[in-house]
């Protein structure tokens, strides 16, 4: 699906930026009306990723995050949408110019930040720049904000063991990366050491994000078709805005779907499949990107690797659909898994 850029503009402020947004390839979508003064930071700045905002998983998690500093600290923060087929050199030129306007910290949404983060921290050594999902070389101002992905996908691997009837379940991967490969082991682990005998179907929509893995709800929708017909009864999507094309799949075919990255099931643009929906796979990319905020605010920014998981509260599953959260067994099996991960009798596999 071919995302169209959009700007909307809020005060002044905004309005200077969005203008030395267009020219290098990037559009302003996003920001608060409220300002800052004294000197201090105007905000934090996002810098989406592919999908961008509206993707109800990733994206949109990373814009909560920023919703609740802006309210919490008066800022006039700003998002930042991705174009198709943009390069490394779009992406650093981005980044520098929410820099120059004195955004702090700059957060890149998405691995494929990862160079531009790197090139433009060391042109601002006084601003706090954060990447979710990768780890950059040891840097003073770059936080590098990354979850164990594979311990809820290991949940949600428990949660379709104990939900299929028919002892098939799919895993749908947006991109052929290894981040994905950790949400794919972890969730074969999970089913494997739950139900032995049940075979987990496994695709990747793309080789590359440029060719709309991440992206494209009817790549999503054609391959979870093809696993519900050859037998799978729950599928497990971590693909981004791809993701949706699953779940509707799933709707349609009376089958269960397991989001990710947000709580799915809640999702407005959702909720007419949400009965679809048995749990999503989360890691909590709103308090990561918030805390960062506050980091920088407090004037203690954080820098490094900031790794979240099941033990710190940064990676869970939800329980919002009742069929889930009242289903005796399942919850019994969850808090098990869930223990045995925490005290290390479980470790899960990230390959």
């Amino acid at each position: 699906m071919r995302r169209v850029s959009r700007i909307t503009v809020a005060g002044v402020a905004t309005a200077t930026l969005a203008v030395a947004l267009s020219a290098c390839g990037g559009t302003s979508s996003d920001a608060t009306s409220s300002s800052s003064s004294g000197g201090k930071t105007k905000g934090l700045a996002l810098a989406y990723d592919v999908g961008g905002k509206g993707d109800q998983s990733f994206n949109d998690a990373a814009t909560v995050g920023m919703t609740k500093a802006d309210k919490e600290f008066g800022y006039t923060s700003q998002a930042v949408e991705p174009t198709d087929g943009e390069s490394d050199a779009d992406k650093t030129q981005r980044l520098e110019q929410l820099a120059k306007q004195g955004f702090n910290p700059v957060i890149g949404v998405g691995f494929a930040y990862a160079p531009a983060v790197k090139e433009v921290a060391a042109k601002y050594p006084k601003t706090t720049f954060g990447i979710i999902d990768d780890e950059q070389d040891k840097a003073a101002n770059i936080a590098d904000l990354v979850f164990h992905e594979e311990q809820a996908s290991y949940l949600a691997g428990v949660a379709a063991a104990k939900a299929t009837k028919s002892n098939t379940v799919g895993f749908i991967g947006g991109v052929d990366v290894p981040l994905i490969h950790k949400f794919e082991a972890g969730f074969k682990q999970g089913v494997e050491d739950t139900k032995k005998g049940v075979k987990v179907k496994s695709q990747y929509l793309t080789e590359t994000a440029a060719e709309g893995g991440f992206s494209s709800p009817d790549k999503g929708a054609s391959a979870a078709q093809g696993q519900i017909d050859a037998g799978a009864d729950v599928v497990y999507a971590a693909a981004g805005l791809s993701g949706q094309g699953v779940i509707q799949t799933a709707s349609k075919d009376k089958v269960w779907a397991i989001g990710v990255d947000s709580d799915q099931y809640k999702q407005d643009a959702l909720a007419k499949y949400k009965d679809a929906i048995l749990t999503s796979a989360m890691k909590d990319v709103a308090g990561a990107v918030y805390n960062l905020a506050k980091s920088v605010h407090d004037g203690k920014p954080e820098t490094g690797v900031v790794r979240a998981s099941l033990a710190t509260g940064g990676v869970s599953l939800a329980d919002s659909n009742p069929v889930f959260k009242n289903n005796a067994d399942l919850q019994a099996a969850l808090k098990k898994a869930e223990a045995g991960i925490k005290d290390g009798s479980i470790t899960v596999k990230t390959s």
